[in-house]
């Protein structure tokens, strides 16, 4: 046999080192020495690499992928092995280094939260994002396609955390490292320094542009911990919640919707428009867009204009921006300590225009 792999009918080029060779050893039949002198490396080496990845195929989303990757291998006489024969999951979608970056840039930022978790289980098309909130519940925070989940779990980004029926999963130290740098290179025109320092674990520094009556400006802001996240956990006077676990979900809400709509062709969404300096009736939507993207756009377009000028600014800078409330109340040229109460109020009006719009279970996120 020669020391190059098989002829392929598809191999994705997003596949990691360790995958890739794992795959022309099990689905190709390279052996570990003819895969050393390809590589020009130490068969001890390749031996490492091969063995890692078969260590880990207890990890269903894993195993299944590599089940998918194997069959996508042109081997005439192993393509009818019965262990290979899980369900394709990964041919229903065409995934490439953009897409997966794109949405692990949304699921992983997520995952850096604390309390939160994907799950999956066999039946399931897609898998769950899920956030405790600080009263013991749950929250649904996102939705991702399984086969984009596979891929996250092919690359290590995130690793089994509770093993079931239902599999839950949480973000690696290789899922926070690929994290700070698609964070990084998120909406940076122009800039060619190096990308700042990031904080300790639980902090996953980026820079978010924010506009305003004075132009834009570049804010720094810790997107592993959002803002009314820290909010929902601080305690009033009579040691009850500053905000409501009902009220956090109406933001966790708002929030998704709003980075599922930078998902669209448009990734730069002109949210400015709905600050008090821009032109509130100017919005239209684009019937260019998915209808994902396209969909979460108008909900969070008809949230915005049901809050009106003021709510609709601290929403929209707080929940979807991450800003700081004393960030914000600069910025709006608010009163000190302000900010969390006008929080409070425009969180409790957003409730209500969900619960009015579309009834206390919806909208569904995803």
């Amino acid at each position: 046999m020669s020391d190059t792999a098989l002829p392929q009918r598809h191999r994705p080029d997003w596949l990691p080192e360790g995958v890739r060779l794992y795959l022309d050893h099990v689905a190709s039949g390279l052996t570990l020495r003819e895969l050393a002198r390809r590589e020009g490396r130490a068969a001890s080496t390749v031996l490492r690499q091969v063995r890692r990845t078969e260590s880990r195929r207890d990890d269903p989303l894993l195993d299944e992928a590599l089940s998918a990757l194997a069959l996508l291998t042109l081997a005439p006489d192993r393509k009818d092995d019965p262990a290979m024969s899980a369900p394709i999951r990964m041919e229903r979608l065409a995934l490439d280094e953009t897409l997966i970056n794109r949405e692990g840039r949304r699921v992983l930022r997520r995952l850096a939260e604390p309390g939160t978790l994907l799950v999956v289980a066999p039946e399931m098309e897609k898998a769950a994002v899920l956030k405790s909130l600080p009263d013991g519940t749950t929250l649904r925070s996102g939705v991702v396609d399984r086969a984009v989940a596979q891929a996250f779990a092919v690359k290590d980004w995130i690793g089994v955390r509770r093993s079931g029926r239902v599999t839950a999963y949480e973000i690696t130290t290789a899922g926070r490292a690929a994290l700070k740098r698609m964070l990084a290179d998120e909406d940076r025109p122009g800039l060619a320094e190096a990308p700042a320092a990031f904080g300790h674990q639980h902090r996953d520094w980026e820079e978010r542009a924010v506009a305003g009556e004075d132009g834009v400006t570049r804010l720094r802001v810790n997107s592993a911990e959002s803002p009314v996240a820290i909010l929902g956990r601080k305690k009033d006077k009579e040691g009850k919640p500053f905000l409501e676990a009902e009220l956090v979900r109406a933001a966790e809400r708002l929030r998704e919707d709003f980075e599922v709509a930078q998902m669209g062709p448009r990734v730069a969404q002109n949210w400015d428009r709905f600050l008090t300096a821009g032109d509130r009736g100017g919005f239209r939507s684009d019937s260019g867009l998915a209808e994902g993207p396209r969909g979460a756009r108008d909900r969070v377009a008809a949230a915005l204009r049901d809050l009106g000028p003021g709510l609709g600014d601290v929403a929209l800078r707080v929940c979807c921006f991450l800003e700081g409330i004393e960030t914000a109340e600069r910025r709006m040229g608010w009163a000190a300590r302000s900010g969390k109460v006008v929080l409070r109020i425009a969180l409790m009006r957003l409730k209500r225009h969900y619960d009015e719009t579309y009834g206390r279970s919806g909208p569904l996120i995803g």
